[in-house]
């Protein structure tokens, strides 16, 4: 097994490299800009016995995307997991230019990471199938608002994209799934300015705590193994009830 995961050397996505390191698929793992991260993530997953190979890629350029699929060579699955909510506050309050940022990398470039999936696994183009799972958001049914609006509405596109696809590939040999994590412990409400964004919303969710990376990676795991193996289509909700 061969998997990429995009986003794959921070927070959810070094959490689902590790996991799938794990249940021992070699890793290709793509990332934006945080080397050291990378570098970490990397020495990690080796340690667990399998290969690692981390490529600098921004995903909202095209020829990015194309050059990472192709450096990640033959591939049994994708995880289509980059994103950033870039901003919290009202979307009146909002800059123009960020809405597009957030649109660009949370829908267009998922968009274009799945196109490139289905070429790689897709049996029509030489693929020897596979899985793509889709990293979308809680946001996408809540609506964020206040917040990331535009964020959310990014992520029900992910959600719609999910559930078109794996009917368009489904002959093809390519289950496409999703992921929408809720609250969870990682650094991207800090990125965004609040890091007390997880203490202040996770006693709120019914389970009462925010969920942690390896969560949310566990599901991945098991969507992408065979004990999933007649489910396409849908998108599992891993947000402690919310």
């Amino acid at each position: 097994m061969r998997t990429l995961v995009t986003g794959g050397t921070r927070g959810i996505g070094a959490a689902v490299a590790l996991r799938l390191a794990r249940d021992g698929h070699d890793l290709v793992l793509g990332y934006a800009s945080d080397d050291r991260a990378a570098e970490e993530t990397r020495l990690a997953v080796e340690d667990t016995g399998v290969s690692c190979h981390v490529v600098r890629a921004d995903l909202t350029e095209p020829e990015s995307v194309d050059r990472l699929f192709a450096e990640a060579g033959a591939l049994t699955g994708v995880v289509n997991n980059a994103g950033a909510t870039l901003h919290l506050g009202p979307l009146a309050q909002t800059p123009p230019e960020v809405i597009a940022a957030t649109v660009d990398l949370n829908l267009t470039a998922a968009l274009l990471v799945a196109r490139a999936a289905v070429r790689a696994l897709g049996t029509s183009y030489g693929g020897g199938g596979g899985v793509l799972v889709n990293i979308s958001s809680g946001a996408a049914t809540l609506g964020s608002p206040g917040e990331y609006v535009q964020y959310a509405a990014a992520k029900a596109g992910v959600d719609a994209m999910t559930l078109g696809l794996a009917q368009e590939v489904a002959g093809d040999g390519v289950r496409v799934v999703g992921v929408a994590p809720g609250i969870v412990r990682t650094t991207i409400h800090a990125d965004a300015g609040e890091p007390g964004r997880v203490d202040r919303v996770g006693p709120l969710v019914p389970l009462g705590r925010a969920g942690e990376p390896h969560e949310v990676a566990d599901a991945v795991a098991w969507l992408m193994s065979d004990e999933a193996s007649y489910v396409t289509g849908t998108t599992l909700r891993v947000a402690g009830g919310r």
